[in-house]
């Protein structure tokens, strides 16, 4: 038995160790992803790799981060002051910008220091090598999108291990900036074990780990009742990404969920296989996709531990867009498929729940990376943003224009930052007008951004929803989909939406984003 008002205090206290690990990573990174974006997520373990607690940081990140923590404590064994780095897609990560780093909490005023804790955080580098710069251009294999790390040392008893370090900042861009914030990540660690070991100074040890305990066995609870609220039966759905970017196939994303009394199940059986594109998603994002769905059911107090996914069990067919195998390429499977698998889950989960689930957003991130040379400086640079779009109108509520949605949570670039920091210039940004969905209540409407560069760079794009609008629900329209533009001494030349085009001074790149579709018939 546990006490209520003890494990409130809890669940508070490990959630505050995780936020205050991400205020940490944001104010001491050196690139605008990071600092400005917040392109990042951090979470606390215990000593057996499952999830305690998490900051409120990047859906996509946070659900498939234990994968990665899994993958390390199979591979490595940790001793006091290591860290281990990884970006393996294959070993529970994303895609390969994105570098997990874990860090054992050790309780070392005992003879034999032991593993109390484990914390971890996961950041957006804006390069890590590969064809393009920003590591987010088309590529038939994951060879050709960047380093790949698998799980590695990258501190040894506190200290940096050199030849580690330097392999990996002689392949990336911009090598200064990865190399600070990678500093900045093992401070946030630092700061997230320090914590730690204060509440169990404070509390003890064996509280500690008990109301650790405690807290997955109540989200499993929760979980479990928000389940048996859905009535029984079996919900289906489907929809598609518009293509792969090397072929013009749309690509097929199916689903059925089972409902059994306070049991789920989640089939993607029907779903296309792998393609040579980078859409292809791993198993951790999609689990992450279904993790983030039937979190939304659920009250924003509940503790988002293990114990969430403990009563959903997830089959994602091997060899599939959902579920690929290596050397699929995977750029695009964390940013566009973990969109478009969230659409599905929630038009399935619409006929269970018609008076709680909204209409589509936007589905897509709109990824856009400009890379080169800063002529001011000398030095490369690598500009990373997601845009935002429009959100899918709610039973009784508009959808919100101009947020980011489902997947990500991440922020813009701000303007000053952003001409600040690189050779660009923006040019116009706004909210693109009438592209919500029409319906009793309107879906959100997409952005306009309008970027110049003022050096020649390379561009790429990764974004969907250019073909296939959002979906309405109950008779609501559909959102407008997206488009893209280079913008040529005054000419505009609509592009595809997946892609990397070359950009001399004075050229622009203009990104209208989709709008979420509406909910209701409307008059």
């Amino acid at each position: 038995m546990f006490d209520p008002t003890t494990l409130e205090i809890y669940r508070a206290l490990y959630t505050s160790v995780a936020e205050e690990m991400g205020i940490a990573l944001r104010r001491t990174a050196f690139s605008q992803n990071i600092k400005e974006r917040r392109d990042y997520s951090c979470a606390v373990f215990d000593k057996g790799g499952r999830v305690i607690a998490q900051g409120d940081h990047m859906p996509v990140h946070l659900g498939s981060m234990p994968m990665a923590v899994s993958a390390a404590l199979r591979t490595l064994r940790l001793e006091p002051g290591d860290v281990v780095a990884l970006n393996d897609p294959f070993a529970g990560g994303t895609h390969l910008p994105d570098v997990t780093l874990l860090m054992p909490v050790v309780q070392s005023r005992t003879r034999r220091p032991e593993t109390l804790f484990y914390v971890a955080n996961r950041a957006h580098h804006a390069d890590i090598g590969g064809g393009t710069p920003g590591s987010m251009g088309l590529a038939t294999d994951i060879y050709g999108e960047g380093l790949r790390i698998p799980p590695i040392r990258l501190l040894r008893a506190g200290e940096f291990d050199t030849d580690v370090l330097r392999l990996i900042l002689s392949n990336v861009r911009g090598s200064n900036e990865r190399r600070a914030d990678f500093h900045a990540q093992v401070g946030s660690l630092t700061t997230g074990a320090n914590r730690l070991i204060e509440i169990v100074a404070r509390r003890s040890e064996s509280e500690a780990i008990e109301y650790a305990a405690h807290l997955i066995t109540y989200s499993s609870r929760l979980m479990r009742h928000a389940i048996r609220n859905i009535p029984d039966g079996e919900y289906s759905a489907e929809d598609v990404l518009d293509d792969d970017g090397i072929t013009d196939v749309p690509i097929r994303i199916c689903v059925s969920i089972r409902i059994k009394g306070d049991k789920a199940s989640v089939d993607f059986t029907g779903t296309a296989s792998q393609v040579i594109g980078s859409v292809n998603a791993v198993e951790a994002i999609t689990v992450s996709a279904v993790a983030y769905a039937f979190r939304c059911l659920l009250g924003p107090d509940v503790p988002a531990s293990a114990g969430l996914m403990e009563p959903i069990a997830v089959h994602a067919p091997l060899g599939t867009v959902v579920n690929a195998t290596p050397p699929a390429s995977v750029a695009g499977g964390n940013v566009e498929t973990s969109q478009r698998i969230v659409d599905v889950l929630f038009r399935a989960l619409s006929d269970a729940l018609p008076d709680r689930i909204p209409a589509a957003s936007q589905g897509t991130m709109n990824n856009l990376t400009i890379g080169g040379i800063d002529a001011r400086t000398g030095a490369e640079f690598s500009y990373y943003e997601t845009v935002a779009g429009g959100m899918g109108a709610r039973p009784g509520q508009d959808g919100l224009s101009g947020v980011h949605t489902h997947m990500t949570n991440s922020l813009n670039t701000p303007v000053e930052a952003l001409e600040y920091s690189y050779p660009l210039r923006v040019c116009e940004y706004s909210l693109r007008k009438g592209s919500g969905g029409a319906g009793v209540f309107r879906g959100g409407d997409g952005v306009v951004r309008e970027v110049e560069s003022l050096v020649p760079a390379r561009m790429s794009i990764l974004s969907d929803r250019r073909k296939h609008s959002p979906y309405g629900l109950a008779g609501g329209d559909p959102g407008k989909a997206g488009r893209n533009f280079v913008v040529k001494r005054g000419k505009r030349r609509e592009i595809s939406a997946k892609g990397s085009w070359e950009l001399y001074d004075g050229d622009r790149v203009r990104i209208e984003t989709p709008g979420g579709g509406g909910f209701g018939k409307p008059n």
